[in-house]
């Protein structure tokens, strides 16, 4: 028979050749012709309907008769222990083997296959593909029941294994979606994932795929065909050489508009495939989850994490407030959880779209959620789905699922911003300016799709996103420029001479002498090439960028210490109050801009001059869930003046009178301060976010004669309090404070007094100093 398993090889090659059949006619004459040849095969060894005992059966992609070019034949010979069944088994498995076709194949009986299918679980889901081929028909059917009966009484005990299977898988084999060489069956997104879709459906888990994603089967299925009869191998990965020839077959114009379509198809599989497997997840819980109370944590306001899903709280309305998304967004980003469908169908329905000109705590919101680090990926993607992050980021149509025009990236143009900006978050303590770091990154090439040069396109459009932000017209100037020059610094650092003057001038000129540019492009340098692919970012790559920018800095104006806001008539007015009463005080201010969002307010306190005021004061906004976004303590005729702007996580600001009982508690000593922000910062503390290292910095301030330390750091619940806490235990004269929340970051810049009295030029005592405020910073209780 060796020479009708070349016949069928023949016949196989003639079908691919014939370039004539559409890619599923193709694959169902390849499964007609394996079945015809095999059922022949079949009589030959003895195996025919009228053999009771044996049967031969077809799994993997001839048991679904999705037989593509180039595949294995996956086969099963199941018997009821009659003799002579090894001896068929070699008639059918020499004849292949001689013939070259990839043949994985066993011989068991029904007891074996569903016991295997107890610890395999690659056999078990195979088993849900079994189809008949000959012998006894009934044997198959026992066959298929068990397995299947074994699978849906088992499925729910498995899931996590199925969830740890396939995320080890995505970890080899990367995305289908956004990648420039997407394997087509591994990769998540890909086939094997619409396979494990299925089998959770089998298992009466979930509902059967829907049809957008019987759509984006059809499609990978295609591909796959038409790649394999192009290449003439068992390929799963479409390379871009191989790109334009797969997309003619299928009708579309090039490589490009065919990786576009792969990268939607693959989306959608893999969000599918993740609410399948949290609902899969879920069940295995049993119905104890029902008898519990739901476990409901706030996140933010009108934000809670209910069983491991960002979800709205329960007086949540979109229609009437439209930072909801973004604060969903921006939680579910930091504590690396999913936006439950619910919740996502519901801002897709109802949610605002954010008006023009942003109000600060809208752009806030989406500073942390670009900030979250890997945890934006999942959150963008999410978003992208259900249409909400258009309305965010109307610009980003034409980079969505777009395919680079360089070997050397290896992610869609979308995917590539997207990733920059998580690296940019591990970055924010580098620079003064967090926020425009980040918007710079997910902007820097948002002009590409288009004929002209893509920093260009950039600019113009990056100035459109800052103005539609709200950011003011220097911030405006500073993203455009960002965006216009992102490839300035790489470029000049390997192309040209970084120790000739003119080279550092001709940079130092083109950023118009912009210290903090220049700092904010070398962060975007780091974050962009990190982002690009392999050996993109190398040591040799970053010490050419970072001494370039050390020249260029020497060459532009030196930098200068923050300072403090002077007081304004209604503080002074109250620091003339306390100086006469000696009792302190408090004042707040709301804001008049008419936002509904985040309620922004100034609190001024007021106390007799004496040290560990300022953490008190942090420590007490804290204790109410105030979140500090600017902060300068000064002193007035022997009072200290503490002037804080905040504004609420949760709900709506305390009552004067409260903070004003508290001050006085903390400052008599009877209200336990530290210990009740630890307690609070545990009951807040939800996420595996990886916060970017802290750093602090040093300026010598001419003005005044003092030395300013500035913190960068992750924010978080009480954070002021410990960095003034550790900063008073040091035992330094704190002249004055300044402390600044942009999104996610904090930077805080202290005054530590003159030099004489503080000491802090001393390299030992500066040392001390800045290892208390990093252990601050770094500790979360």
């Amino acid at each position: 028979m060796q020479e009708s398993a070349l016949d069928l090889v023949q016949a196989r090659d003639r079908l691919l050749g014939s370039g004539q059949l559409p890619p599923r006619v193709l694959r169902e004459a390849l499964a007609d012709l394996h079945e015809f040849w095999l059922t022949a095969q079949a009589a030959h060894a003895g195996i025919d309907t009228a053999v009771h005992g044996v049967a031969l059966v077809a799994l993997g992609g001839l048991g679904r008769r999705e037989l593509v070019p180039h595949s294995d034949l996956d086969l099963l010979l199941v018997h009821d222990k009659v003799e002579g069944v090894d001896q068929a088994a070699e008639l059918l498995w020499y004849p292949l083997w001689n013939a070259r076709i990839g043949l994985d194949h066993a011989v068991r009986t029904v007891a074996e296959a569903v016991e295997v299918a107890a610890f395999d679980l690659r056999v078990a889901v195979g088993l849900l593909d079994a189809r008949h081929l000959a012998g006894d028909g009934d044997l198959t059917g026992r066959l298929i029941g068990a397995a299947r009966q074994r699978w849906r009484a088992g499925v729910r005990a498995r899931a996590a294994e199925l969830v740890e299977s396939a995320r080890q898988r995505w970890r080899r084999a990367g995305e289908v979606a956004h990648v420039v060489e997407p394997d087509l069956k591994h990769g998540k997104g890909g086939l094997r994932d619409i396979g494990l879709l299925t089998a959770l459906a089998d298992g009466q888990l979930v509902d059967r795929p829907s049809a957008e994603v019987r759509q984006a089967h059809e499609l990978l299925l295609n591909t796959r065909t038409e790649l394999r009869r192009l290449t003439g191998r068992a390929v799963d990965v479409v390379r871009p050489q191989d790109g334009d020839e797969v997309a003619a077959a299928l009708g579309l114009a090039d490589r490009f508009e065919l990786s576009r379509a792969l990268s939607g198809a693959g989306r959608t599989v893999s969000y599918a495939l993740e609410v399948a497997m949290r609902d899969a997840s879920a069940q295995r819980r049993g119905f104890g989850v029902l008898r519990r109370k739901p476990d409901r944590r706030p996140l933010a306001e009108g934000v809670v994490l209910a069983d491991g899903e960002v979800a709205l709280a329960r007086d949540a309305d979109p229609s009437r407030d439209p930072g909801l998304l973004l604060r969903v967004a921006a939680a579910a980003a930091k504590v690396r959880a999913p936006i439950a469908p619910g919740a996502l169908s519901t801002l897709a329905d109802t949610a605002q779209e954010p008006r023009a000109p942003w109000s600060a705590a809208l752009r806030q919101d989406l500073v942390a959620m670009l900030g979250a680090g890997e945890g934006l990926i999942d959150v963008v993607e999410a978003l992208e789905r259900t249409g909400l992050w258009a309305r965010l980021v109307p610009e980003w149509g034409a980079v969505r699922d777009l395919p680079p025009r360089d070997a050397a990236h290896v992610w869609t143009v979308d995917r590539h911003l997207i990733r920059a900006t998580a690296n940019a978050a591990k970055l924010v303590t580098s620079v003064a300016r967090p926020d425009l770091l980040l918007l710079g990154a997910l902007l820097h090439d948002i002009g590409k799709g288009r004929d002209e040069d893509h920093s260009v396109v950039g600019a113009a459009l990056a100035e459109q996103v800052g103005t539609r932000l709200g950011l003011s017209k220097s911030d405006v100037d500073t993203l455009q420029a960002m965006v216009r020059h992102h490839l300035l610094l790489p470029h000049t650092a390997t192309r040209r001479d970084v120790e000739e003057p003119a080279t550092v001038q001709r940079v130092a000129e083109t950023l118009g002498g912009d210290v903090r540019l220049l700092e904010l492009l070398h962060a975007l340098t780091e974050a962009d090439s990190l982002a690009t692919g392999p050996g993109a970012w190398t040591p040799w790559k970053a010490s050419l960028v970072a001494d370039l920018v050390r020249r260029c800095a020497q060459a532009m104006a030196g930098e200068h210490a923050p300072g403090p806001e002077p007081l304004d008539p209604s503080q002074r007015e109250l620091a003339e109050r306390v100086a006469a009463s000696g009792q302190p005080d408090v004042l707040v201010a709301t804001n008049d801009t008419g936002d509904t969002e985040g309620a922004l307010a100034t609190v001024t306190l007021g106390a007799p001059d004496r040290p560990g005021l300022l953490s008190l004061a942090a420590g007490v906004l804290a204790l109410n869930a105030l979140e500090v976004h600017a902060a300068t303590a000064l002193g007035e005729r022997g009072v200290a003046v503490l002037v804080l702007t905040a504004s609420p996580r949760f709900g709506s600001l305390p009552d004067a009178a409260l903070l004003r009982e508290q001050f006085r508690r903390a400052l008599g000593g009877t209200l336990e301060l530290a210990d009740k922000l630890a307690a609070k910062e545990r009951d807040y503390r939800t996420a595996p976010f990886d916060p970017p290292a802290p750093r602090v910095r040093w300026f010598d301030n001419e003005a005044d004669g003092g030395v300013v330390l500035e913190l960068r750091c992750a924010d978080r619940i009480g954070l002021l309090h410990s960095i003034a806490t550790a900063l008073e235990r040091c035992d330094v004269d704190l002249w004055w404070a300044r402390a600044a929340t942009m999104g996610g970051t904090a930077i805080d810049s202290f005054c530590l007094g003159d030099e004489p009295r503080s000491g802090a030029a001393d390299p030992d005592r500066r040392a001390a100093i800045e290892a208390a405020v990093l252990a601050a910073a770094a500790d979360t209780g």
